[in-house]
């Protein structure tokens, strides 16, 4: 869920995660997490609570509100060194581009 500030805006919590708020705390489907003394609507309190990642890209002033890690969580963003061929067959690294955004695409025939 990309935010632009760090105000929850609940509905739309609910609409694109399944976190409602309930008297009971913050319910998916069967499961409640008790809220009691944190701000639903507080960004970090809430990712804290529910265990989703919170990232910032403060170049744009964005947040992004991850789905529930379930225990699991990338310590890191830093991808593995990958060398593929390029089309002249010589080895191209991935960590060649450093420093910029890459997009990887996989595809599989299966």
């Amino acid at each position: 869920m990309l935010l632009t500030s760090l105000t929850v805006d609940l509905p739309a919590l609910a609409a694109r995660t399944g976190w409602e708020m309930k008297p009971e705390g913050a319910c998916k489907g069967d499961v409640c997490v008790p809220l009691a003394g944190t701000d639903p609507t507080n960004a970090r309190a809430l990712a804290a609570r529910l265990g989703m990642p919170l990232v910032e890209d403060a170049a744009h002033g964005l947040w992004a509100l991850g789905p529930e890690v379930g225990g699991r969580a990338l310590t890191t963003a830093r991808a593995p060194e990958i060398a593929l061929p390029n089309l002249e067959g010589q080895p191209f690294h991935l960590s060649s581009l450093h420093g910029r955004k890459v997009l990887l695409v996989a595809w599989a025939s299966w």
